[in-house]
C-alpha cells in the first residue's frame, strides 16, 4: 500500500431540507416565533415590547398598514390642506402645527383571561356585547404619563372626576382579537363593576371592518390600536404603519377603511377632510439632523404610511403616541416643527384595490444552506406572479456577522460569497408597486473550508483537520458508502480494518 498523502479539500454547500417559511411582516422585518402571553401585561414594560415587535399587527395588505408613498394626490389636495388649515388657525397660530398627543395605551391578556361583563351606556346597539376579558390592571387612556401622582385604580373610578374620553384597549396575541372601549369607568357603586360608552371588537388576522355607518371607540369606526406611535417601535427607528390622526372639523362622509363619520357642524363640503381620509408628509421635508430618533421614525412613517383621520379635535392637530412613563423628556420637543402645510391628501385605495387587488406576487427563496468562506453559493428563488405590471426583484443581507458579494442583487437566481464565518440571513422580494412587496429568508450557515491531512502513523491511519463545523461526517472511497463520525477534528482508524479493495484510499470529510 502506498503512503498516505496530505489532501486539501474544499467543502461544497450541503443543502437540507425546507425550513418553515420565515414569519416576515409588511414591513420586511422578520418577526420570529408567535409570541405567546400568559398572564395581563402592561403596554409600559420590555415584556409588551417584545411582544409587540413579534405581532402582524392586522394584514399585511391592511390599509394601516398600506404605503402609499407612490400614491396620486387628491385632485384638491391644496384646497383641503388650505381649509384643515385655516380651521385651525382660527383657533390659534399653533394650533396647525403637528402635536404629539399622549392618549391611548393597552395592555396584552393570555387567551385564558376571564370574562368581565361591561355594560354600554351611550351606544349599545352599535358594540360588541359584553363579556370581556377585562383584568383589574385595564389601563385608561393617559395613564400614566398624564394623570400625575393618581394610582391606576384612581384613574380607572375616575376619583377626580377628569372625564375625557377614557379609551381603553385589550389585546389578546393568541385569538388575534382586540377589544377597544369609549369613556371607559370601573364603578363603585353599588359594587365594582365595568361600564362603557360603546366597544368594538376587532381580529388582528383580517381586514374586516365595523358594519357600514357604526362607530367604534373612535369616532371614525376604525381600530385605534393599528395607529399608535409605540415605544418598541420608535427604539428599533421604524414605525412600521400608518399614525392616527385627529383634524379639527371633518365632512358629514367616511371612506374605506373608515366606517361612521362625525361631522360638527354637519357639512359635506369636498375641501374638509372625510373620516378615513389619508394625509402625507411632503417628501421635500427633511428631519433636522438634532431631531430625535422618535421624531425621526415619525417622519419616515408619514412619508411611507401617512396618517389617516380618524377623529374631529377643536383646537389641534395631532397624533396618538402611547403615554409612556419611558419616552425620554425631548422624545417629541421638535414635531411642532411639522405644520398642516407640510401634509398632502393622496387619493385613498378601497377594499379591493391597492395592496388588497388580486395578482400579489409570492416568492420562495430556496431551503436554508451552508457555505464555505471564500465560495460562492448558489441562489435560486421562486417567484409567482400573475399581473402585468413590471417587478422589481432584489436579495439583500438581512442580517449577519459581516458582508456579502451578490454576484446580481436583482435576480431571482444569482451568486452570493461570504468574507466571514458565522451565521447570515438573506433576504428577497418582488415589488410590483401596488402591492405589498413579497418577502422570504433564507440562513445561511458560513464556515471556513475543511483542510483535511491524512497520514499513515504504523499500522493506522491518522486523519486531522481544520475548519467546517461539528459533527463531521467522514466517507472513505471506492468503497462509499463506508461513513464514519466524528465530533472533533481528529480521526483514528487501523489501517487492517479499512475494507480496502485497492491500493489506495481517499477520504471526504463533510460538516454539517
Amino acid at each position: 500500500m502506498r503512503s498516505f498523502s496530505t489532501v486539501v479539500l474544499l467543502l461544497a454547500a450541503l443543502i437540507i431540507p425546507a425550513r418553515a417559511a420565515e414569519r416576515i411582516n409588511h414591513a420586511g422585518r422578520i418577526l420570529g416565533s408567535m409570541p405567546v402571553v400568559t398572564n395581563a401585561i402592561q403596554f409600559n414594560t420590555p415584556e409588551a415590547d417584545a411582544v409587540m415587535a413579534g405581532l402582524q399587527v392586522f394584514p399585511r395588505d391592511n390599509a394601516w398598514n398600506e404605503d402609499i408613498s407612490r400614491r396620486p394626490l387628491l385632485a384638491n389636495s391644496d384646497a383641503m390642506i388650505a381649509q384643515i388649515f385655516s380651521e385651525l388657525n382660527a383657533v390659534g397660530t399653533n394650533s396647525p402645527k403637528l402635536r404629539a398627543f399622549k392618549e391611548m395605551n393597552f395592555i396584552l391578556v393570555p387567551n385564558n383571561q376571564p370574562l368581565v361583563p361591561i355594560q354600554f351606556v351611550t351606544y349599545p346597539g352599535e358594540s360588541d356585547p359584553s363579556p370581556y376579558p377585562i383584568p383589574t390592571n385595564l389601563p385608561i387612556e393617559g395613564w400614566p404619563s398624564e394623570t400625575g401622582s393618581q394610582t391606576l385604580l384612581q384613574v380607572q373610578r375616575d376619583d377626580l372626576g377628569n372625564g375625557g374620553d377614557r379609551h381603553s384597549i385589550l389585546i389578546q396575541p393568541g385569538t388575534g382579537f382586540i377589544w377597544e372601549t369609549w369613556e371607559t369607568l370601573l364603578q363603585t357603586s353599588p359594587t365594582n363593576h365595568w361600564e362603557a360608552a360603546n366597544g368594538a371588537r376587532f381580529n388582528i388576522t383580517n381586514n374586516v371592518l365595523r358594519p357600514a355607518g357604526w362607530t367604534s371607540a373612535d369616532a371614525a369606526g376604525l381600530s385605534m390600536l393599528g395607529g399608535l406611535v409605540r415605544y418598541d417601535e420608535c427604539e428599533r427607528g421604524e414605525i412600521e404603519h400608518a399614525l392616527r390622526m385627529i383634524v379639527k372639523h371633518t365632512r358629514r362622509e367616511y371612506i374605506y377603511p373608515a366606517t361612521h363619520y362625525a361631522s360638527s357642524p354637519s357639512t359635506t363640503n369636498a375641501n374638509i377632510p372625510a373620516m378615513g381620509q389619508r394625509l402625507r408628509l411632503k417628501a421635500s421635508f427633511t428631519a433636522p439632523a438634532n431631531w430625535t430618533k422618535q421624531e425621526k421614525a415619525i417622519v419616515a412613517a408619514l412619508k411611507k404610511y401617512g396618517g389617516l383621520i380618524a377623529d374631529n379635535s377643536s383646537s389641534f392637530f395631532s397624533i396618538s403616541v402611547v403615554p409612556d412613563l419611558r419616552w425620554p423628556a425631548s422624545a417629541f420637543s421638535h414635531i411642532t416643527g411639522l405644520s398642516v402645510t407640510n401634509f398632502e391628501v393622496v387619493q385613498t385605495t378601497g377594499p379591493t384595490q391597492g395592496p388588497r387587488s388580486p395578482g400579489a406576487p409570492v416568492v420562495d427563496a430556496g431551503p436554508d444552506q451552508t457555505a464555505s468562506r471564500g465560495t460562492g453559493l448558489n441562489l435560486a428563488a421562486v417567484v409567482q406572479y400573475t399581473n402585468a405590471a413590471p417587478l422589481t426583484l432584489q436579495w439583500k443581507l438581512y442580517s449577519g456577522p459581516g458582508n456579502v458579494a451578490f454576484g446580481n442583487t436583482n435576480q431571482t437566481n444569482t451568486s452570493v460569497t461570504f468574507t466571514n464565518t458565522g451565521q447570515f440571513i438573506l433576504m428577497f422580494s418582488a415589488d410590483d408597486g401596488i402591492h405589498t412587496p413579497a418577502y422570504d429568508a433564507v440562513t445561511v450557515t458560513v464556515t471556513d473550508a475543511i483542510q483535511l491531512n491524512i497520514q499513515r502513523s504504523g499500522g493506522n491511519a491518522l486523519l486531522r483537520w481544520t475548519g467546517g463545523t461539528p459533527p463531521f461526517e467522514l466517507q472513505s472511497s471506492p468503497v462509499l458508502p463506508a461513513t464514519y463520525w466524528a465530533a472533533s477534528g481528529v480521526f483514528t482508524t487501523n489501517i487492517a480494518t479499512l475494507p480496502m479493495t485497492a491500493t489506495q484510499m481517499f477520504f471526504r470529510v463533510r460538516g454539517q
